[in-house]
């Protein structure tokens, strides 16, 4: 799986959304169309160059996966939040960059269209931004790998998990190990290319303890003016014995997240090696 972490990071001199995926991912795409659109129309509908758009391809595309997602922790006083760009997508970090940059620095964001001239911008952790002038590093396309592997450890889901299991939102306790394995590597395969099946191996794994409370969420859609839920499963799982495949896909899901609307930053999960 490859990937490109693009990082942001502001002072907290405005106030910011205690969710801040609707905004980022809104405003970002307000911008994303006014740096690649050539259009003059400015209609995205029959669009002769729809096929070759950015703007069209992470917004307007329909029954598409979307190659990328926002990662961050709700409630903080300033933006701090990761993108990730996924497979064909990290070829096109330099147009995210650029339109992230003059979101932030030039354009504003929010209502009142804050700007921030002490913006820290990061690409896999190597920072880009110097005086005004992005640098970016020769290879910014990164491949994923695991480096350590623990039998029994702590599953945290720090940002609501929205699952659906018999055609319903989980909304309790109920959220078993196959659950979320089977929501990972279905979307793996689908940032692949590739079609849909379940987890091919044998799960192995005992869930001992469980932590976990459903959290209201909501968001305002501005293209349907109607109110959105976003509210799911927060809290955590404890798990002995799990098996190294099992294991791998976990922590592939900590780059990808699980469950639905992740490109919000919904199902960002952390792992934790158990008594850590």
């Amino acid at each position: 799986m490859k990937y490109t972490k693009i990082t942001i990071k502001t002072d907290n001199r405005h106030r910011v959304p205690y969710f801040i995926g609707s905004q980022v991912r809104g405003a970002l795409g307000y911008i994303l169309k006014k740096t690649v659109c050539i259009n003059p129309s400015f209609k995205c509908e029959g669009c002769f160059a729809s096929s070759s758009c950015l703007y069209y391809e992470f917004y307007e595309a329909k029954n598409a996966t979307l190659k990328y997602r926002l990662d961050f922790d709700l409630g903080k006083d300033h933006y701090d939040f990761d993108l990730y760009l996924f497979e064909d997508s990290c070829s096109k970090a330099p147009y995210i960059i650029s339109a992230l940059y003059t979101l932030f620095s030039k354009s504003g964001i929010g209502k009142d269209r804050n700007i921030y001239d002490s913006l820290e911008m990061y690409v896999n952790n190597i920072d880009i931004l110097k005086e005004d002038n992005i640098s970016l590093p020769k290879e910014y396309i990164k491949t994923f790998e695991i480096k350590s592997i623990y039998k029994d450890l702590v599953l945290h889901f720090v940002t609501p998990l929205r699952l659906k299991k018999n055609n319903r939102f989980i909304r309790d306790d109920s959220l078993e190990l196959n659950d979320i394995i089977n929501s990972i590597y279905q979307r793996q395969m689908r940032l692949l290319d590739r079609d849909y099946r379940r987890f091919p191996y044998e799960i192995k794994g005992e869930i001992v303890a469980k932590d976990l409370s459903y959290k209201e969420l909501t968001r305002k859609s501005n293209r349907q003016q109607i109110v959105m839920n976003m509210g799911g499963i927060v809290g955590s799982i404890t798990i002995k014995d799990i098996d190294e495949k099992s294991y791998n896909i976990l922590r592939l899901g900590e780059l990808l997240a699980v469950g639905k609307q992740s490109v919000f930053g919904l199902g960002k999960i952390m792992i934790k090696e158990l008594d850590e």
